[in-house]
């Protein structure tokens, strides 16, 4: 939905982020260069050893990490200060950390962020590169990166309208958050996974509820939501200032409104 959005400018995509590092993570393992299956420390030799994590459970948030890192992550830029050799100084005692054993769900930001490093570690390749090898040139899609054009940069505005300051997360919690898009480009992304299903089966990162497939994201000033549901209807929603909760029920109200007399009740 644009209702007069801006369509053709990037904005913060936030967690969308991670069904495009899961994407990554399962056509990696197609093309043989990792296995879901493979422990963490594989491919970050100096995590520390018997944690039990695979990349399959740090893509569905069954890892047992917690939400975020460990320090403060609170003010105007939260993320700015965790980049890759913070990450590094927590592999060595990743075991304690863990708030469960693998297996447990708990939704965690720092386990996309070990998960794109294993990804980047496994490949030699940065973490852009891969969301542009194995996702976006294989979807035709170009309004997606890590870094766009500051003068193509939709913010949200501020008192007397001047633009508040994005959060920064173009460090190790990139893969977990950080990447910007065009609203086109956000929707492009979603039909071309998840209704044409033009890279083959959905990656472990979507959520599920029923028959919605779905993830949403959210930055200080950003919130977006995503659904697909098996008969085809699809949405995306993106919003500047407003409450990510509102954001969400925005998109199931959107598709229980075109949602058949045959087909069963969307979770509410």
């Amino acid at each position: 939905m644009s209702d007069g959005h801006a369509v053709d400018r990037f904005v913060q995509i936030g967690s969308l982020t991670k069904v495009v590092t899961g994407t990554v993570l399962s056509r990696m393992a197609a093309s043989g260069a990792l296995t879901l299956d493979d422990p963490v420390e594989r491919w970050l030799p100096t995590t520390a050893p018997g944690t039990g994590i695979t990349l399959l459970h740090l893509a569905r948030h069954t890892s047992g990490l917690p939400r975020l890192p460990p320090g403060h992550f609170s003010g105007r830029d939260p993320y700015a200060a965790f980049d890759r050799p913070a990450l590094d100084r927590l592999l060595p005692r990743l075991d304690t950390l863990v708030t469960a054993p693998p297996g447990t769900e708990e939704y965690s930001n720092l386990g996309y962020a070990v998960l794109g490093a294993a990804l980047t570690a496994a490949s030699g390749a940065t973490y852009e590169e891969l969301v542009t090898e194995y996702v976006l040139r294989p979807l035709d899609i170009t309004e997606m990166t890590a870094h766009p054009d500051p003068g193509r940069r939709l913010l949200a505005p501020g008192p007397l309208g001047r633009p508040r300051r994005p959060w920064t997360m173009d460090g190790a919690i990139l893969p977990a958050g950080g990447l910007w898009a065009t609203p086109r480009a956000a929707a492009d992304l979603v039909v071309r996974l998840l209704v044409e299903r033009r890279l083959g089966e959905p990656a472990p990162s979507w959520q599920r509820a029923g028959r919605l497939l779905w993830h949403n994201g959210a930055t200080r000033y950003d919130s977006i939501f995503a659904g697909v549901v098996e008969d085809g209807r699809w949405v995306l929603i993106h919003r500047l200032n407003g409450v990510p909760e509102d954001t969400d029920r925005m998109g199931i109200e959107n598709l229980k409104e075109r949602q058949t007399t045959q087909a069963p009740d969307l979770p509410r």
